[in-house]
């Protein structure tokens, strides 16, 4: 027999998609109405006009009908004020910080005045490890690397963030096949999760793929606005996709986040290698800690088989020498194979099945491993 009881405890599992809070804890589900088989109930959405609407709705159909319900109709509202005050409290934790804007003014779904107070990502005690994912010029896969860390150490159990610092060339939703932009409940900003990752971005805040044109304070602040208008929650890794060389962005990194490691990121020939050891020179002078070197498109595997360095080799191993540091990986040249679920694909992230996400698996395990951080 069903019952309302019974109907809650199965929504318990029902998570709002963009807030990853069941929807009963959220106080979304209200006036259930149980006859026979038939189940009616009411679902009290954060934000009128929610995109993920239907997924909402499929999810509580789904949950309700594998208690035996022949019939679930579900009515929408949405909430007033006073009730998303309450949900952002909740989210917070209790914490009735003032509210936080999108961080340029631009387009997400409700916004307020900006916050001031320090981020907790940057407080003194923060647990959260900082890694820097940086290069000496562009079109070396730095992004590409940045992404599959991302994925790899969630896929380990680690709680990840990633901040797409590369303001002018942002990349990293499309890589990860991110199509919605953050939300804002009570003024209070929601990072996009995808794979188990938290998501921000430079791109969710500009229309149609617009080029960006700021200078250097503007950036810093762009930057800065990343850390204290989002709501993180606890992580165990924040990731920085930072811009290629040691331009403005970079040294804001180094400057606000004292305690960021930082990965360096090349591709096998010399040259290239050469160049990288900028990002790298930069990161001792402000007394970064180097975790290592990846050594992107190293080969790539021919029809027999075997390897073949198309761009030359040594750059990896070069530039490791040179920063005293690690060569952490060798990545072939390849790109992830088609996926029909569109809950597991994104462009540019392979699976852990892939001979390339096997090895992405394995970078993020040094870097955990190098980074102190243990489940």
């Amino acid at each position: 027999m069903i019952t309302e009881e019974k109907v809650l405890e199965a929504l318990q599992g029902v998570e709002d998609p963009e807030i990853h809070r069941s929807v009963v804890e959220l106080g979304m589900v209200r006036n259930i109405k149980i006859d026979d088989n038939k189940v009616q109930l009411d679902v009290i959405l954060t934000i009128q006009g929610c995109p993920l609407k239907v997924k909402i709705q499929e999810d509580v159909e789904n949950a309700i009908k594998a208690l035996g319900a022949q019939e679930v109709v579900v009515h929408f509202g949405t909430m007033t004020d006073e009730e998303r005050a309450r949900v952002a409290a909740l989210i917070r934790g209790g914490n009735t910080a003032p509210g936080a804007s999108a961080p340029n003014g631009g387009t997400v779904q409700g916004h307020g005045a900006g916050l001031q107070q320090i981020s907790p990502l940057l407080a003194p005690d923060s647990k959260t490890q900082f890694i820097a994912v940086t290069s000496g010029k562009g079109g070396v896969g730095k992004s590409t690397v940045t992404v599959n860390l991302a994925v790899s150490l969630a896929r380990m159990g680690k709680k990840v963030g990633v901040i797409d610092a590369d303001i002018y060339g942002f990349s990293v939703p499309d890589m990860m096949g991110i199509t919605q932009r953050p939300v804002v409940v009570e003024n209070m900003v929601m990072p996009v999760q995808r794979f188990g990752v938290k998501v921000i971005s430079m791109g969710f805040f500009v229309e149609d793929n617009s080029p960006i044109i700021w200078r250097g304070p503007m950036l810093g602040k762009m930057l800065r606005n990343f850390f204290t208008e989002i709501h993180w929650g606890e992580l165990d890794y924040m990731i920085l996709d930072l811009p290629p060389g040691t331009g403005d962005v970079a040294l804001d990194v180094h400057q606000m986040i004292p305690q960021s490691k930082e990965i360096i990121v090349t591709t096998p020939h010399p040259t290239a290698a050469f160049v990288a050891a900028r990002a790298g020179a930069m990161a001792i002078r402000t007394n970064h800690e180097i975790l290592g070197v990846v050594e992107n498109m190293s080969y790539y595997i021919n029809k027999d088989g075997q390897k073949d360095p198309i761009f030359g080799s040594g750059g990896g191993e070069k530039l490791a020498d040179e920063l005293q540091s690690e060569l952490l990986a060798q990545i072939p040249l390849g790109q992830p194979e088609p996926m029909r679920d569109e809950e597991r694909y994104g462009p540019s992230v392979y699976q852990e099945s892939e001979l390339i996400g096997a090895i992405y698996m394995e970078l993020a395990r040094k870097v955990d491993q190098k980074a102190g951080i243990t489940v």
